[in-house]
């Protein structure tokens, strides 16, 4: 007897409850006996999956692991008893079959009586599973609605908050946090302070936020813009509108939000939530008024030496009048000096904060040390523009290769127009179509590398022309303007002890000084004490 054919069998249940577990054991029991039936088949094993969604293989460990073991070369056939079992994702069930089949791995659906290896097991197989996806999407639209139900009729769906605790799709209040969240509104809206400031403070008194190690101004922010703080409920601020990705995302309009008032026992008493939400709006709106105008020379480029942080500006108006700015660690200037919160923990820094004139001061000796032979540059620079302009012949016309799979396309339908008239048989079609999807699959990998090959010829033509200009603005510096720093200054780095570093753009090295500054008002000035140069 020659050697006997590899079986294996899958079983699914789509959720964890008890009776589903007992529904696995009988899946199992079931293909155990129907294999045993077939003398010239052996059990090599059963892989299953309880409580994982069937529209989506990416998390079925047991799903995933018998398309590898059958990749391998371990397993002749797969038994499954629905295709609704194995997926319902019509892509999904279609795409694996067919690189079973490419490897000689035969499927069969035992109750939709189903075998991919017959002549029409594919056509069959296409109409169950496009079924089988449809009713995963008539379930997930039942599940949606019954859910939308409940939430009108004031059932809470999510978890703990800060403040409250949810149990049973209700909500209690915690008092020993409750504390907290008082705490937070009360100095933002009463004693005007902001919410970078309150993060600190509730971290330097040792307070825990409800996730995570560290309070930030986000989660201050989101504290005071939750409605559930004032007894309110809005429920479906998130969707998800894909029921074959289940991938959430915010709810922009797409479905109505379910608001319930004086849903809960409120934590914070209405008139002072509704002077928080006005208090919001107008901090917002002076925010915003104010960074259409400060857009500083240097914003995003400087970075703290000691603990990797953004430098952010301070600015201050003297009394006659004058501006003085001074950039500093944003861990600093939230955090205060460096603190340990326990078990190793650290936040804040000790780095010092440096005035914005050293800076400009820092960046106009940068500039001046940079040398170079222009002619030489200008001819080298030159030179590799012309020979990207002439890479563009080397690659096809993307529009060619698109114009070939119209051709296909239309060939495509000329065929099956030939197949309804009786010119071409089913199999004759099936040839045809499959060599034309074959064709149109190279034509769009090609296609795919035309577009790839002509963005990346853009781009460098773009980065070398943008390096002729900052180059030649470098050589013919004489002025200083912030939007020329921009355009010169790739990061700047500040360290302990008055060092800083600039780094210019195109530059393949940076420029490390030593500065004192001393003086005051028209008498401030910045000294370079020493340079180095010094490389990545």
């Amino acid at each position: 007897m020659g050697n006997k054919v590899r079986a294996a069998a899958y079983g699914r249940v789509s959720t964890e409850k008890d009776d589903q577990a007992n529904s696995l054991k009988s899946q199992r029991k079931y293909f155990s006996d129907y294999i045993s039936q077939h003398e010239d088949w052996e059990l090599t094993g059963i892989y299953y999956d309880e409580g994982i969604s069937g529209t989506q293989t990416a998390k079925r460990k047991g799903f995933n692991q018998m398309i590898q073991d059958a990749m391998a070369g371990r397993i002749d056939l797969i038994l499954t008893k629905e295709v609704s079992r194995f997926a319902r994702n019509t892509v999904d069930t279609l795409s694996f079959v067919r690189k079973l089949k490419a490897k000689g791995v035969r499927v069969i659906f035992t109750i939709d009586n189903i075998d991919t290896m017959d002549g029409d097991g594919e056509l069959r197989l296409s109409i169950m599973a496009t079924l089988a996806q449809d009713e995963s999407r008539k379930t997930s639209e039942r599940v949606k609605w019954g859910q939308k139900r409940r939430m009108e009729q004031g059932v809470v769906f999510g978890r703990d908050l800060l403040g409250y605790t949810v149990k049973q799709g209700r909500m209690f209040v915690n008092e020993e946090e409750a504390e907290i969240v008082r705490s937070i509104f009360h100095k933002y809206t009463n004693e005007q302070k902001g919410t970078h400031i309150i993060a600190r403070e509730l971290q330097e008194e040792g307070i825990q936020p409800k996730r995570g190690t560290m309070w930030s101004n986000t989660m201050i922010l989101k504290v005071l813009k939750n409605e559930k703080y004032a007894g309110d409920l809005c429920q479906k601020k998130t969707i998800t509108p894909d029921y074959l990705s289940h991938r959430k995302k915010k709810n922009e309009g797409e479905e109505e939000m379910v608001y319930l008032k004086n849903h809960h026992t409120p934590i914070i008493d209405r008139v002072l939530w509704e002077r928080t939400q006005k208090e919001l709006e107008r901090r917002s709106l002076s925010y915003h008024k104010a960074s259409k105008c400060s857009r500083y020379w240097c914003s995003g480029m400087v970075k703290c030496g000691e603990c990797g942080a953004g430098f952010v500006v301070r600015t201050k108006k003297r009394m006659d009048g004058s501006i003085y700015r001074a950039w500093r660690c944003y861990h600093h200037a939230n955090y205060g000096k460096r603190k340990e919160v326990g078990e190793g923990a650290e936040y804040g820094c000790d780095n010092t904060a440096v005035s914005d004139l050293a800076l400009r001061t820092c960046v106009r000796y940068a500039v001046k040390q940079v040398d170079f032979d222009w002619d030489a540059v200008e001819t080298e620079i030159l030179w590799r523009i012309k020979n990207l302009k002439q890479a563009d012949t080397y690659a096809e016309d993307a529009a060619v290769i698109e114009k070939k799979i119209e051709e296909i396309q239309t060939k495509k339908k000329k065929c099956v127009d030939l197949a309804l008239e009786g010119i071409l048989s089913a199999d004759e079609l099936t040839e045809q179509k499959e060599w034309y999807d074959g064709q149109k699959e190279r034509l769009e990998r090609k296609l795919l590398r035309a577009r790839k090959e002509e963005e990346t010829e853009k781009k460098r033509r773009s980065c070398f022309e943008r390096y002729v200009g900052a180059v030649d603005k470098i050589l013919h510096f004489n002025v200083e303007e912030e939007s020329l720093y921009r355009e010169l200054v790739d990061e700047i780095i500040v360290y302990p002890g008055q060092i800083v570093c600039v780094w210019l753009k195109y530059i393949p090295f940076g420029i490390q000084m030593r500065i004192h500054s001393c003086g005051r008002r028209d008498r401030y000035q910045t000294e370079i004490l020493e340079s180095v140069l010094v490389g990545k």
